[in-house]
């Protein structure tokens, strides 16, 4: 049997384990959901809708607990508040949306004959949601598949071990059927196991693009529907015309909040040069004046990053930047201790052949580079494996709009970063994955489309 286990990074000590369901024991939750999910299915839209918004206000007042039980286990600063603004938000635009997202789609009607193409429930949906954003991550994917009538089987990252728990512990209060949500650990060869076995209709995995891979080979042959929300190196891009000072706040924040470790979080910046100096001694002045500490004490403003091992990344990639010439301009703050307490870093003097520049960091390090023109910063936004999103900062959105239909990316953003919109669709290409959530988009994902040719007359 596995163990699972959750070290936090305040100060490395177990702060909770939990066995990982035999194999055999995982089936047969997953037959349980499957058994449940047509009945799930046949209640109103309404109703189920309802029971879903009643979950996620059960999370809000559990809210006062949930945020330094996150900072224990993955040290974002309580200061924060955690995520709930962001979950409900999403959870509550679904909702709104459901009754056209999921609506028939009308082809004709006439004496003879009625036409309609009906959407419905996927089936069984296995949401795999990371740790950094641990309760926003999995209600992209939870509400929406609950809403539109499938059951829902959780496996959430051992480094947010309890939250699982208290998603579960919320919808079932609110009155949804404890086998059409399930929260389970599993290890990864079970988990690939019951992939393989076609034990769901759809997985939505967010994480590495090493464990996206792991998903699409389970999945090899069984034809099951797929999401994947993978890696970024996401870039901002800085024009001649822009607001310096929100540019400056935006990014820096993008780079750094959460340390730096946000899905869509901004890993390297381009700035016309005749902005550059300005721009690198305003982004400076913001992240010494950071302070880096216990993420339960409310005057840390960034936290340890979430396990040593991703903090060990971030210091080699820095380190071989520097080796290549870069340039530090953070001074080590003294509570960097060499292991989850990590400097926040600002480098220039890069270039793309550094794997700051190249490779995911997920952590709080930002690259900058000053660039000449249009061309030049199009040409490094796309020099990446990765497209989840792009910052654009200019005041003419006639220029952005030509730009980032350009950019290899998912989202393009002018004038902000790191934010989902739900009534967008959040996707991305190259290896950042594939497929998307949110906005009706997320719906069409959970659900099949299914036709209906009817003749009404045989005469």
């Amino acid at each position: 049997m596995t163990t699972l286990t959750c070290v936090s990074p305040i100060d490395g000590s177990v702060f909770a384990t939990r066995e990982a369901l035999p194999l055999e024991a995982a089936r047969q939750a997953a037959r349980r959901a499957r058994a449940a999910q047509a009945a799930w299915a046949a209640r109103p839209l309404a109703e189920r809708t309802a029971l879903v918004m009643a979950g996620v206000a059960a999370i809000g007042e559990m809210n006062d607990e949930i945020v330094p039980e996150l900072a224990r286990m993955m040290g974002r600063p309580v200061r924060y508040g955690g995520e709930f603004r962001g979950f409900h938000e999403r959870a509550a635009y679904m909702a709104q949306i459901a009754e056209r997202a999921l609506a028939d789609i009308q082809v004709g009607e006439d004496a003879t004959f009625r036409r309609f193409i009906r959407r419905v429930p996927q089936g069984v949906v296995l949401v795999v949601s990371p740790w950094n954003y641990p309760y926003m991550t999995a209600i992209n994917t939870v509400a929406p598949a609950l809403i539109a009538g499938n059951a829902v089987v959780l496996k959430g990252a051992t480094q947010t071990l309890l939250v699982g728990e208290r998603l579960a512990r919320a919808f079932h209060a609110a009155g949804v059927p404890e086998d059409v949500f399930q929260n389970v650990y599993l290890d990864h060869d079970s988990t690939a196991a019951l992939i393989a076995g076609r034990a769901f209709d759809f997985v939505n995995f967010t994480g590495s693009v090493g464990g996206g891979q792991a998903v699409e080979r389970a999945a090899a042959g069984t034809f099951t529907g797929l999401g994947l929300e993978l890696g970024g190196k996401d870039p901002g891009y800085v024009m001649e015309d822009a607001d310096l000072d929100a540019a400056v706040d935006t990014l820096i924040d993008g780079a750094m909040f959460n340390s730096g470790q946000c899905c869509c979080g901004i890993e390297r910046i381009y700035v016309q040069e005749s902005l550059f100096d300005a721009f690198v001694d305003k982004a400076v002045a913001v992240v010494k004046g950071y302070r880096l500490g216990n993420p339960l004490d409310a005057e840390t403003t960034i936290g340890p990053m979430a396990n040593t091992r991703f903090a060990a990344e971030v210091r080699a990639q820095i380190d071989e930047a520097l080796a290549m010439g870069a340039r530090a301009h953070i001074p080590t703050f003294a509570e960097d201790d060499g292991g989850a307490y990590l400097t926040p870093q600002i480098l220039t003097n890069v270039s793309h052949d550094m794997r700051v520049m190249r490779d995911e960091s997920f952590g709080p390090v930002v690259g900058i580079m000053p660039v000449k023109n249009d061309a030049e910063a199009l040409a490094l936004m796309n020099d990446s494996p990765f497209g989840l999103t792009a910052s654009l900062w200019t005041g003419d959105v006639d220029r952005a709009i030509r730009l980032g239909d350009a950019i290899q990316t998912g989202t393009v953003f002018l004038n902000r970063a790191d934010y989902l919109d739900p009534g967008l669709c959040w996707t991305g290409c190259k290896n950042t994955g594939r497929g998307g959530a949110l906005s009706e988009i997320g719906y069409h994902s959970l659900t099949r489309p299914k036709s209906y040719h009817l003749k009404k007359v045989t005469q």
